[in-house]
Formats: structure tokens, C-alpha cells, sequence
């Protein structure tokens, strides 16, 4: 969503909202294959029903036009919801297929992942071929890029070079050496080599505006609260946007929530607001 400055006709910020559609996939990528329970399973069944529908809602009262990253997961398992989206006009984006960490992938796992998801989006969109992508969990690997690039997709959001400005993504070229106790210090006290900026656009991803680590309970896992005023979570999305409104001519504020969250009505009073 452009918002422009009606004195000059410029843009003055672009509010970027892009909505993770995880739904069951988050729950069942265990990573090493052990069973889910049925709760969680039915939080991501939640997001898919209830809180997709509640957010195209807010959007459409709002004249908000998002992107939904979506895992092919999600896609599959509820197409008749996501085909709400669609035809609501709102842009459908990669998400991986079963929100798995590319992190924890092989090269060619990552590959697979990627293939399927556009082959799924693409035939789901009318032959429209998916333009963005995001990892799942921001987790990303040093494949990632070149893969992105080679498979022509335009722009991503996961990286974190910037919190406000579009970039062109390192083309992941760049190499670091972690320290490493164990080796002699002349081994790893060397600098890290220089960024090279690959074809790809990149959104900045932003943990600051997230809605997930605040207001999603997950007890036990770090980084996750779950209780979190929303009112203290207005106030910290606020100070960020007002703090860039007053540094930058023009600015990107990227937004990112997810329907199992954001389709709470707590969160959903937040956004209204």
C-alpha cells in the first residue's frame, strides 16, 4: 500500500503487509519427522479457516491489497480459502512447501522445495508464475539467492541488511569464518569478504514487526512469548514508523503477520487501530 504526500504528489512510505499463510505446514515441519500433536495441528487449521477470513475482511474494509506468502502446503490442503485471496486480487508469494528451514536443507532439497512451490503457485495462479518469496522463519542458506535468481523470482524478504530501504540482496558470494576455540586465533581473525549484489530485490525482513514472537504462545521454545500487550506492541511498531518517517523522503515499512495470529480479535483490534 503507497501512501503519498498530498502536497507534492510523491510517495512518502510504502506499507508493505505480508501475511505468512503457515496454516498446518509450520506445525508438521518437525524437521526430523516426529509426530505433531492434534492441537497444534488445529491452530494452523484455525489460520487457514478463521483467520483468513478475518484479515481479507480487515483488508477489504481498509482497501489494503497484501501479499500472502504461502507455503504449497497450505495451498493444497486449503485451496478454497486461498482462492479467496486470489480473487480478492491480493498477491500469492513462496513460503517453501511445508515451511521447511532452508537452513537445514541440502542444495538439492532446497532445489526440490523451490520447483514444487512455483509448479504448485504458478498452476493455482492461472499460469501466473509467483514473483516474491520469503523463508520460512527467515531461516535462509547460502543457496538461496543464486536459486532465487537462476529461477527468475524478482524479489525477496528475508534478509536483514536493511530495516526501511530496498536493496539488491548479496549474491551470496561473500564468505565469513566463524570463531573457532579450538584452532589457533590467526585461523579465524579474518574480516568478512565483500558483498556482491545478486538480481534479486529484497524487502527487509524485520522481527521488530512481526506479530508471531509477541503474541503467539509456544511453550517452551525460545524466542516466543505469546502473552504480549497489544498495546505495548502498537507502541514499538509505532516508534519504528514514526522514527523513519522523520529520517527518510521515502521509506519502507514491512509488516509481517500470520492468520493464526493476526486472525485473533485482540490482534485483529490492533490492526484496526
Amino acid at each position: 500500500m503507497e501512501v503519498r504526500d498530498t502536497a507534492s504528489c510523491n510517495p512518502a512510505y510504502s506499507l508493505t503487509v505480508s501475511v505468512d499463510v503457515d496454516a498446518v505446514a509450520n506445525w508438521i515441519n518437525t524437521t526430523d519427522g516426529s509426530a505433531q500433536t492434534p492441537t497444534n495441528v488445529s491452530r494452523g487449521i484455525y489460520g487457514a479457516n478463521v483467520g483468513i477470513d478475518r484479515l481479507l475482511k480487515l483488508f477489504d474494509k481498509y482497501k489494503i491489497k497484501a501479499t500472502f506468502f504461502t507455503p504449497a502446503h497450505s495451498l493444497e490442503s486449503f485451496p478454497k480459502q486461498l482462492a479467496k485471496v486470489r480473487d480478492a486480487g491480493h498477491e500469492l508469494g513462496l513460503h517453501g512447501y511445508t515451511h521447511e528451514y532452508p537452513s537445514k536443507l541440502s542444495a538439492e532439497q532446497q532445489q526440490a522445495v523451490l520447483d514444487k512451490s512455483i509448479e504448485v503457485l504458478t498452476k493455482f495462479c492461472n499460469g501466473k508464475k509467483p514473483q516474491g518469496y520469503t523463508a520460512p522463519a527467515w531461516a535462509t542458506s547460502k543457496e538461496l539467492i543464486p536459486q532465487l535468481e537462476a529461477a527468475g523470482i524478482f524479489y525477496d524478504h528475508s534478509f536483514m541488511h536493511h530495516d526501511v530501504q530496498p536493496y539488491y540482496a548479496p549474491d551470496s558470494s561473500h564468505t565469513w569464518i566463524e570463531t573457532n576455540h579450538t584452532k589457533s586465533a590467526d585461523q579465524w581473525m579474518l574480516p568478512m569478504t565483500k558483498l556482491k549484489p545478486s538480481k534479486v530485490v529484497e524487502i527487509p525482513a524485520n522481527w521488530h514487526v512481526d506479530d508471531w514472537p509477541p503474541l503467539q504462545p509456544m511453550m517452551g521454545v525460545p524466542g516466543t512469548h505469546g502473552y504480549i500487550d497489544t498495546a505495548t506492541v502498537e507502541k514499538l511498531w509505532k516508534e519504528q514508523f514514526d522514527f523513519a518517517y522523520r529520517e527518510y523522503d521515502k521509506f519502507i515499512f514491512p509488516i509481517s503477520i500470520h492468520p493464526q495470529v493476526s486472525g485473533k480479535p485482540h490482534v485483529v483490534l490492533l490492526h484496526e487501530r
